[in-house]
């Protein structure tokens, strides 16, 4: 089979990729797993969004940790970066979240993460998938389901401390895409004295991401400018990335906010290194901006994952995607959607200025991503077709665009996104590239 872990965990259809029996044997290795990195029995606590299937595989999931010889606290449905927040504080060894973050309702996924609030490394995750496949079955002791010793609201008091400044008097749409933000962004933002108008927050895991949240921007953006708002924030199912709308019916992408918090935080002397990291998606007009501004870029691989581990290395404080995780590693171990709407709402009104003004830090190039659905993603690297074709496409751009091609991590896609002047001409361009990726890897 191939690697069981993606680029964000364990995820697919539920019933057909991802199993209670999967669930199971995940906690099962994972505790045999962390036994041997920790040198003690694990104790793991478990989150998840509001899919209906969650349920489900939080009970499998706990079964096996339990059998396997581990301890497991259930947290309920509580966003991913609250799992990661929790795993901090009560001191256990691992977080999981049950979420397939932005994908439909009928998936689902788990992933893991360290006693330190970071997602696992591959190292961990291909160890654990190895046991898996070699079928153990624990160590003969049975650990215990244990209760919650900390009232998961205490993340929400987190997350309200990340804002630099009240929003008294600003009105903010929020779209929490029926996801796990539901009983948390707009309690937060209320707490801070925004007039907050909410859209698909009633929790629905039948309706996840339909339609609504971080994967529709749009939507959020169309209710600012209807109901006369000042800005709005749209969070993904497990709300560890946030998008924004302006009063302007604009989209606000996690290019734009990343730019705004990294000149910002350059300003107040808290960039360090006067650097921050992105990922190979940023837009081009990002690079420019922070070129501009004194202020170094590191690439990263797609992934929040990613950027965290060149965050660590080069020890930066900020960094982020362009589809709205950004990491304060002041404040947070993961992409957290809410620390990053409370950062950015807040600066706007520390600054008495709307939020498009912040956005317009950076001019965003046009930009036309087309995902190719394919048979074989994982011929793409050998594919000298595909690449003859991306060399023939930037050569005629001739340095005022560029072509990238990319394997998705969790999906049988391969994502063409091209840059140029115009989105007409990116879309040529883009057409072009992806007729010869879905002959390539028919």
């Amino acid at each position: 089979m191939g690697r069981l872990f993606g680029t964000d965990g364990v995820r697919g259809a539920f019933g057909r990729d991802l199993t209670p029996d999967l669930a199971r044997s995940l906690g099962r290795a994972a505790v045999t797993v962390l036994a041997r990195e920790r040198h003690h029995a694990p104790a793991f606590v478990i989150g998840r969004d509001t899919r209906d299937s969650g349920p489900i595989l939080e009970d499998a999931l706990i079964e096996g940790i339990v059998s396997g010889g581990g301890d497991a606290i259930r947290a309920g449905v509580v966003p991913t970066p609250a799992v990661a927040f929790l795993t901090i504080e009560l001191g256990v060894d691992s977080g999981v979240v049950i979420s397939a973050s932005h994908n439909p309702p009928g998936d689902n996924g788990i992933k893991f993460f360290g006693f330190r609030g970071f997602k696992l490394s591959d190292r961990l995750e291909d160890e654990i998938e190895a046991e898996i496949v070699a079928g153990g079955e624990g160590n003969g002791m049975s650990g215990r389901e244990r209760p919650m010793a900390l009232d998961p609201s205490s993340y929400l008091d987190h997350v309200v401390a990340a804002a630099e400044a009240r929003l008294d008097g600003m009105r903010v749409v929020v779209d929490c895409g029926n996801g796990a933000a539901s009983a948390f962004a707009p309690a937060a933002l209320e707490r801070l004295g925004a007039k907050v108008v909410g859209l698909n927050a009633d929790g629905d895991g039948s309706r996840i991401n339909v339609h609504s949240g971080a994967l529709y921007p749009e939507v959020v953006a169309e209710a600012v400018a209807a109901e006369g708002a000042d800005a709005g924030v749209a969070f993904d199912g497990d709300a560890d990335r946030a998008l924004f709308g302006d009063a302007d019916g604009e989209v606000i992408d996690g290019d734009q906010v990343l730019a705004a918090c990294a000149v910002a935080m350059r300003e107040a002397g808290t960039l360090t290194g006067d650097t921050v990291v992105t990922t190979v998606m940023s837009n081009l007009g990002f690079h420019r901006a922070m070129h501009e501004r004194g202020i170094d870029v590191i690439s990263a691989p797609v992934g929040d994952r990613y950027v965290l581990e060149q965050m660590l290395k080069h020890e930066v404080a900020l960094g982020g995607e362009q589809s709205g995780h950004v990491i304060f590693r002041d404040q947070s171990t993961t992409g957290d959607g809410l620390i990053t709407a409370m950062r950015f709402l807040s600066l706007a009104a520390r600054r008495g200025v709307p939020v498009r003004e912040l956005a317009a830090v950076m001019r965003r190039f046009p930009q036309v991503l087309v995902n190719v659905e394919v048979a074989h993603k994982e011929r793409l690297d050998q594919a000298a077709e595909i690449w003859r074709a991306v060399r023939e496409q930037e050569s005629r751009l001739n340095g005022t665009g560029r072509v990238l091609v990319r394997a998705s991590g969790t999906e049988p896609i391969v994502r063409v996104m091209v840059e140029a002047e115009t989105e007409e001409i990116a879309r040529e361009h883009a057409d072009v590239v992806a007729k010869h990726v879905a002959s390539a890897l028919a």
